[in-house]
């Protein structure tokens, strides 16, 4: 009886406890109707610790999340549908995809950021806190405190405490203090972001508005100073394009006294130069893809160079001082190898490949560097800087400035003036063939290329001064400047009318330009 009595008191007592309640199946909102309940879903299985929880999310942002009517809940891969709950392969009845709204993106884009603020990879991290900045969702606090309390890398951890700041500004609960630290934590972010943050908090506490509200106009302030930047390094960019298409023109209209219509044409080919390269290399040795342009460069120079001397030992040479009969002869030619080259590649743009190393861009605060542009600068340097040092310490350039600056006293003292003129015009040729290297990776193949250089190339080098390189240089970069402020004012076609009439009106003060040179064209 006492055994009997001790086992009912036992029985008694397990009933007396309360039943421990089932863990609630985090999958289960995402069969809502709603999408607060789908909402909800998201934010119950983030915070489930569930293994499955980043790869159900993704699947939501992606559309490939869907829901059966007995609740299952399934991932749509390539290679078919995975349960959600356990990863493994599924056959779904009728699966029905889960809707999506904004709100629900949100909340996605939140919950991804929480789950990923934890990863070992570095990039995760600085990702997860941006996705949690852009949602600004309180509920991502906790999380991100524990994360900025391990935090190792200075520039995630600034990225962490920059999303914190955007979650404690929208969390209802957070004091004035806390707010106002959060202002000059975005304050101090300063990008376009931040900004439209810190625009939004008009209806906060009067002293955390008026903190946003200066926030803003510093902001606004730095972002004009980037933006300033960014049309200087665009100036740059297209100055460096003209610099390196009107430098050999400086020097044949410098030493040559010849207006060369052709000249556009020999940029022309030195860019099909380059699709030619990269079209063997394509086809026998692709691994040197990465080298293509750095070959391209000198086999560009010597075609246009060869082509340039053929031209004037062919045509020019009979036609020096008579400028006008040179101007028509040289725009004939240049229709004649514009045709030449449609009849051997046809009239369609060539695809010419951007190496690796020259792809992408540089985020550098508020600008934006782009390496294909930043590379073509560095590359307009280095020609500008060899040519100089070729006319200045080589016996070429010494015998070239002394035909500029007297062509009688040179050929009396020795120099083969008409060998000095070939070499001269294969130079300039050369040297825009190296321009259409470039031109190749920012500008279309095709056999009109040259066509939309040769203008602004012919006022670069009346600007700057005929035959100066120096002043060439100035021109190029101005005129490039110039026009990259005025599109947004005037609109592309307006600001380089505007460009034109001023540069007519400079001319008439000036008429040798910025930098006169002493030269064949100036004394005559």
């Amino acid at each position: 009886m006492r055994i009997l009595r001790s086992l009912l008191l036992l029985a008694a007592l397990l009933a007396a406890l309360p039943v421990r309640a089932q863990a609630p199946d985090p999958f289960a909102g995402f069969a809502a109707t709603g999408f607060d309940g789908i909402r909800r879903a998201i934010e119950d299985l983030a915070g489930s610790g569930n293994k499955q929880a980043e790869a159900t999310i993704a699947a939501l942002q992606a559309g490939r999340l869907a829901t059966t009517a007995d609740g299952g809940v399934f991932i749509k891969t390539d290679d078919g549908w995975r349960d959600a709950r356990t990863g493994a392969a599924a056959t779904p009845d009728n699966p029905r995809p889960v809707r999506l709204n904004n709100a629900v993106r949100a909340a996605a884009a939140a919950a991804m950021g929480n789950l990923t603020l934890f990863s070992a990879d570095a990039g995760t991290r600085l990702r997860a806190a941006e996705a949690v900045l852009k949602s600004r969702d309180p509920a991502a606090l906790p999380a991100l405190t524990r994360a900025i309390a391990q935090e190792k890398d200075s520039s995630v951890r600034a990225a962490m405490d920059q999303a914190r700041a955007a979650a404690v500004l929208a969390a209802p609960d957070t004091s004035e203090a806390e707010r106002i630290v959060a202002v000059g934590i975005l304050r101090g972010r300063g990008d376009l972001d931040a900004r439209s943050i810190l625009a939004s908090l008009g209806t906060q506490p009067p002293a955390v508005a008026e903190a946003a509200a200066t926030a803003v106009t510093a902001i606004d302030r730095q972002q004009q100073l980037w933006a300033l930047g960014q049309g200087v390094f665009y100036g740059l960019s297209l100055g460096s394009v003209l610099l390196l298409a009107a430098a050999g023109l400086a020097i044949t209209f410098g030493v040559m006294g010849v207006i060369n219509m052709a000249h556009g044409e020999m940029v022309m080919l030195g860019a099909y130069t380059t699709f030619v390269v990269q079209e063997v290399i394509r086809a026998h040795a692709p691994g040197l893809f990465g080298a293509s342009l750095i070959i391209a460069v000198p086999l560009a120079f010597l075609v246009s160079g060869l082509v340039g001397i053929a031209i004037e030992r062919g045509m020019i040479r009979f036609l020096y001082g008579r400028p006008l009969e040179t101007l028509l002869a040289t725009w004939g030619l240049s229709l004649v190898l514009q045709q030449g080259v449609r009849t051997i590649f046809g009239p369609t743009n060539r695809e010419v490949g951007t190496p690796a190393w020259m792809s992408g861009a540089v985020q550098w605060g508020g600008l934006t560097i782009t390496i294909n542009r930043l590379v073509i600068i560095v590359f307009a340097a280095l020609v500008i800087l060899a040519l100089m040092a070729a006319l200045r310490f080589t016996s070429l350039g010494l015998q070239m400035r002394a035909v500029t600056q007297n062509r009688r006293m040179a050929a009396a003292m020795g120099i083969r003036t008409p060998w000095i003129d070939a070499m001269t015009f294969g130079l300039g040729s050369g040297v825009a063939g190296m321009a259409g290297v470039a031109l190749s990776q920012i500008d279309n193949v095709s056999p009109n290329l040259g066509q939309g250089y040769i203008i602004d190339s012919f006022l670069v080098v009346v600007f700057g001064g005929v035959g100066n390189l120096w002043g060439t240089v100035v021109s190029a970069l101005t005129l490039g400047i110039v026009n990259k402020f005025l599109e947004p004012l005037a609109g592309a076609v307006l600001g380089k009318i505007v460009v034109l009439v001023l540069l007519i009106l400079f001319i008439q003060r000036k008429p040798r330009g910025m930098f006169p040179l002493k030269g064949r064209a100036v004394e005559a």
